[in-house]
């Protein structure tokens, strides 16, 4: 574990709270009123989770638009550590990395409604609102960042793998300070397209229960600041390690064998120079659909065969934020280990995995945090954070205390 890298006190607005500590109350509550039913283009109703709008403002962005806001109202709350950061390496010297799926559509499909009734797009419209880079080049535009910025879209591991190309910059000595993180917005085009996969419940989603019935979609955004010096009055948070697998299994399926997140998470370990039984929670990917859940648990029960760890899905409580996903719930593993420094067992607090408390019995045995019969961790200081998206892309990123 040599070469730290420190992350930052997060930034993040969700289905489930405006900042990490209203998250963290939301996550130990089980509390899941910000997933409600909202009604598409096509007048069909999903549970989604829909950040508040009250904290949601007009930016100066070139492209201002909802998923620019989400990620705005992220950046605010961080924007001591990227001050300081500035200051103290120079704009040279700090990075940019963000993952997304949103390509502007909230600006792009009336525009190209325009063009279909018309033959030609509004005036002022560019092509540069489509494009995948746009969250990544707002950070740097909004804080005059000179240093590398790189947008990652690989689905639901996007900001699980800026995070670790952060991580990545920082040990090459390529940045001395990265702004890492990610965005998105459960927009209609999103909603409709999962749906037409036959992916989204009608109900919230329900990860490992016999009757889950798929994903329940959402927004949301959360950022760190990254550097190889702890951060001054900054909690002594690392990313131990990290490990990236491609299956290419199939376009939207994951491998059911689950060797690709076998393979994603043995790699993390083995980077950060941990043994399974040094791990105490980790936060699932944990869908909630048939083919997902499956494959999950079955990598989970061979990486951790000899070693009970608690494990739970937080996407009852803030939806599938897809590209924003990794970062989110790498937000929700940090301040696990904040909140839960020092304590003595029977005062340890975890996320609640809200379900319906009936497991599939064809998954094999999961220590299922809070479940009637878990086995309670006894400390909390190294965290895992699972994120397997479409096409095989895993990332499982090690969060742990120094």
């Amino acid at each position: 574990m040599t070469d730290p890298v420190y992350l930052s006190k997060p930034g993040v607005v969700c289905a489930a709270g405006s900042s990490v500590d209203e998250l963290w109350r939301s996550c130990v509550a089980g509390d899941r009123s910000g997933i409600k039913k909202v009604r598409s283009l096509s007048g069909k109703e999903f549970f989604a989770g829909r950040a508040d709008d009250k904290v949601l403002h007009k930016t100066a962005a070139r492209f201002d638009m909802r998923s620019i806001r989400l990620e705005d109202a992220a950046l605010v709350q961080i924007e001591r550590d990227i001050f300081a950061a500035l200051s103290a390496y120079g704009p040279s010297r700090v990075a940019v990395c963000v993952g997304s799926c949103d390509n502007g559509t909230e600006l792009s499909l009336p525009a190209h409604a325009a063009f279909i009734a018309n033959g030609a797009f509004p005036a002022g419209y560019t092509l540069e609102v489509q494009s995948a880079d746009y969250a990544a080049t707002y950070v740097s535009e909004k804080y005059g960042i000179r240093g590398p910025s790189l947008a990652f879209s690989t689905a639901c591991s996007s900001s699980a793998g800026a995070i670790i190309k952060a991580a990545e910059l920082l040990k090459s000595g390529l940045a001395d300070a990265v702004i890492a993180g990610g965005v998105d917005v459960a927009s209609d085009t999103v909603l409709l397209g999962f749906d037409s996969l036959e992916a989204v419940s009608p109900e919230i989603t329900n990860p490992l229960s016999a009757n889950r019935k798929g994903i329940t979609l959402g927004e949301g955004a959360a950022f760190f600041v990254m550097t190889r010096d702890a951060l001054k009055d900054g909690e002594p948070v690392r990313l131990f390690g990290w490990g990236e697998s491609a299956d290419t299994y199939h376009m939207t399926s994951p491998d059911p064998s689950g060797a690709g997140a076998f393979r994603a998470m043995k790699t993390a370990l083995v980077r950060a120079e941990l043994m399974p039984d040094q791990i105490d929670y980790i936060n699932l990917h944990g869908t909630g659909t048939k083919f997902n859940d499956a494959m999950e648990a079955k990598a989970v029960a061979e990486v951790f065969a000899d070693h009970t760890v608690s494990v739970g899905s937080t996407k009852p409580l803030t939806g599938h934020t897809l590209g924003a996903a990794g970062a989110l719930e790498a937000a929700i593993c940090y301040t696990a280990l904040v909140q839960n420094a020092g304590k003595a067992k029977g005062d340890i607090v975890l996320p609640k995995h809200v379900w319906d408390g009936e497991y599939d019995p064809d998954l094999p045995p999961l220590n299922i945090a809070g479940a009637v019969g878990a086995k309670q961790t006894g400390r909390v200081k190294i965290c895992v954070s699972n994120s397997f998206a479409f096409g095989g892309a895993n990332a499982s990123l090690v969060l742990g205390l120094t």
